[in-house]
Parts: structure tokens; sequence; C-alpha cells
């Protein structure tokens, strides 16, 4: 894992990207932008992106997985409990999925941000 000059503002953008996804899986559904995605697509491309761009600032490590497993599985509870949203277990599978393949990315392509970090001024 490389040194961040610009850690601050990396961790800014993936919190915000964190805030996006909670609020995109918690507002009533016809609120929803339509990407034209099968939606089990746009979970899996969520929790890869989400997993991707942590697993770059903190390495594929267990800890960010596992809060992610946890954050998907916490949001599908309560769209169940919301009363205007469906908890499913295949949602909670393409979160997985994409975590899954967010930090083999990460194990893959662990520079990535490191090199932008160092271009930036």
């Amino acid at each position: 894992m490389n040194t961040l000059s610009y850690r601050r503002l990396w961790l800014a953008i993936g919190w915000g990207l964190v805030l996006l996804v909670i609020v995109l899986s918690l507002i009533p559904a016809p609120q929803l932008p339509k990407v034209g995605f099968n939606d089990k697509i746009e979970h899996m491309l969520a929790y890869f992106s989400l997993m991707a761009w942590f697993g770059q600032i903190y390495g594929a490590r267990l800890k960010p997985v596992l809060a992610l497993l946890a954050l998907g599985a916490t949001l599908e509870v309560l769209q169940g409990l919301s009363g205007y949203r469906e908890m499913s277990g295949l949602d909670m599978l393409a979160n997985t999925a994409g975590v899954t393949l967010g930090w083999l990315f990460s194990r893959l392509a662990p520079g990535l941000l490191a090199a932008l970090d160092t271009r930036l001024p």
C-alpha cells in the first residue's frame, strides 16, 4: 500500500460514494433514476465501485470487505422494513459479487490511485 498525498480527498470521495449508495438504497423506488440495467447489475457495479475504491486506499484487506458486506445486508434489511422497498436475497448476492470483484481488482491493480495521486500538483 502506497502513501497517498491526497488521502483525505480520496477518503472524502469514497465516503461520498457510500452516502450515494445509502441514499439510492433507501429512497422510494419511483424516485430512483432509470439507468437501463438489470438492478442486479446495478447492485454489483455499486459494490464493485466501493470495494475497488477503498481497496485502492486500504489495500485488499478483510475489514473493507466485511464493512461493505455489512452495509449491503443492513441496507437490504432496512429496505424490507421501510414499507416501500423490498428486501432481496438476490440483491445481497449481487452486492457480495460486486465486493468480491472489487477485492480481486484491488489485488490485481493495487497502485492505480497511487499513480494518479503522484501526478497531481
